[in-house]
């Protein structure tokens, strides 16, 4: 499991990318294991429904002490802007898209809600690991246009990684 701390961040999509084109590609073969700051540096710049101007990491709603990888198994914890906060299931949802477009198929990827910050955390939940709901979900155009407006220009390069 992997903790919260500093230090340079790499290119997720950047490492995987050159995985997934090795040519000497097996299914067997053992993966760098992806870290937690590689899934929030994935998710930090998405941008709130209500709020398309701030992403969520500056209202707070993703947190890099929110995030944990043990495994192929990566869990985030959002935390909605206000209890009442109409759109949680959508920012689940821009969450969820995000990480299954960013990683491997063989991740399994848990969004839930930080536990106590919605009145409707439960109902939330349910929909977010609901695995048909979250399929029909994607496939609506309406919600996957308000998920891709979310996620639209969020791949920012860290750029200590850049060449010179």
């Amino acid at each position: 499991v992997y903790e919260a701390g500093g230090g340079a961040v790499v290119g997720l999509k950047h490492r995987l990318l050159s995985e997934l084109l090795s040519e000497d590609r097996d299914e067997d073969k053992e993966f760098d294991e992806v870290t937690l700051l590689e899934v929030f540096e994935s998710l930090r710049y998405l941008s709130d429904p209500e709020h398309p101007n701030l992403s969520l990491e500056q209202l707070k709603v993703v947190q890099s002490g929110h995030v944990w990888v043990n495994g192929l198994r990566v869990h985030v914890k959002f935390t909605p802007t206000v209890p009442t906060c109409s759109v949680a299931t959508l920012i689940g949802l821009t969450i969820k898209a995000k990480l299954q477009r960013s990683l491997p198929r063989r991740y399994k990827i848990d969004v839930e809600i930080f536990p106590g910050t919605h009145n409707q955390e439960d109902q939330v939940n349910k929909q977010l690991n609901d695995k048909e709901r979250v399929a029909a979900a994607l496939e609506n155009p309406a919600l996957r246009n308000l998920i891709n407006n979310g996620i639209a220009g969020t791949d920012r390069p860290d750029v200590s990684l850049l060449l010179a």
